[in-house]
């Protein structure tokens, strides 16, 4: 096992440096992060230009800035933003610590959620249960996360408001806390997160529920499960000790590649509901053309699916002794 782990973290080691010179190759032809900073900076001086061309390594062939953008990194010196002129570490660790906070959020209630519908639908198929959970998988999927964000404000903001008689939305629709909140407040933080956490978690619910379903009901059919039960071993003990253990396989690959494609941030549900995390930095990153914060979000999005990938291959092992790693 510690040989296949050594060997995929050295073999992550140049698929990680790969990716991220395509990348900041894309990036550096798209932004123009030269031009970017004299757009947003009219004022500035030939001088002041050159002091940021030579702070951000954007001197020399591409090869050569891609290797002091990746020493700078590795090194912790992100620079500044064009825009504010603020050090790009404090504000991206601010939204990666928000993102990863709505995304296990939503993803602890949705993945718990989806399973346990998915387990039940196979364990009582073609029952009314089963058809009811298809067909609700089936609408969630169907109904894209921004309509399902402005709807839940609607309801939330407007017609329960309104229905209650209240002075402000029942339920929070933007923003992490409230204007001019000072401080910690996990009562706030919470009411703030539940509906874009919702908005994930449908989606969620809905892949799960159907993939847990369709794994379990594969893992039923299969010759050992029949042996078991040939055996005269309890359908219970059948279900719990052989069918989910083998079932959870490919769901152990899901789980990992959609944690860790949270560090990214829900790009849609944070941008309409205001929510301060790195999907919502990326795009104010993106539409300013601000090289210095969107290389160090592009390092840590690859970093971490590249990880998260190594930890799914792990939990096969754990999952399956049949599957050797060494």
């Amino acid at each position: 096992m510690l040989r296949y782990v050594a060997k995929r973290v050295l073999w992550s080691i140049p698929v990680v440096l790969i990716v991220l010179f395509i990348v900041f190759w894309g990036v550096r032809e798209g932004t123009d992060p030269v031009n970017a900073f004299v757009r947003l900076n009219p004022r500035a001086t030939p001088e002041m230009i050159e002091t940021y061309k030579e702070v951000n390594g954007l001197n020399g062939t591409i090869i050569q800035q891609f290797g002091t953008w990746l020493s700078n990194f590795l090194t912790g010196q992100w620079g500044e933003s064009i825009v504010g002129h603020q050090p790009v570490w404090p504000e991206i660790k601010q939204a990666l610590a928000n993102s990863i906070v709505l995304g296990l959020f939503a993803s602890i209630i949705g993945i718990t959620i989806g399973l346990s519908i998915g387990i039940l639908s196979a364990l009582r198929q073609y029952s009314k249960f089963d058809s009811a959970a298809t067909s609700g998988a089936f609408v969630a999927i169907s109904f894209p996360p921004f309509v399902s964000a402005i709807l839940l404000q609607v309801i939330f903001a407007v017609a329960i408001t309104n229905w209650l008689g209240l002075s402000k939305p029942f339920l929070p629709t933007s923003g992490v806390y409230p204007p001019g909140q000072v401080g910690f407040d996990p009562v706030l933080r919470v009411k703030h997160m539940i509906l874009p956490a919702t908005v994930v978690a449908i989606q969620i619910i809905a892949v799960y529920s159907r993939y847990m379903r369709s794994s379990l009901l594969d893992t039923k059919s299969s010759d050992y499960m029949r042996t078991a039960r040939a055996k005269g071993i309890s359908e219970r003990r059948v279900i719990v000790h052989h069918a989910l253990r083998n079932a959870f396989i490919p769901i152990v690959t899901l789980v990992a590649i959609d944690i860790g494609a949270i560090v990214g941030g829900l790009i849609i549900t944070e941008r309409i509901f205001e929510y301060k995390g790195m999907g919502d930095f990326f795009l104010t990153a993106l539409g300013n053309g601000d090289f210095p914060q969107l290389m160090p979000w592009v390092a840590i999005v690859v970093i971490s699916i590249i990880a998260f990938n190594l930890f799914a291959d792990l939990g096969y092992a754990w999952l399956d002794p049949r599957i050797r790693l060494d």
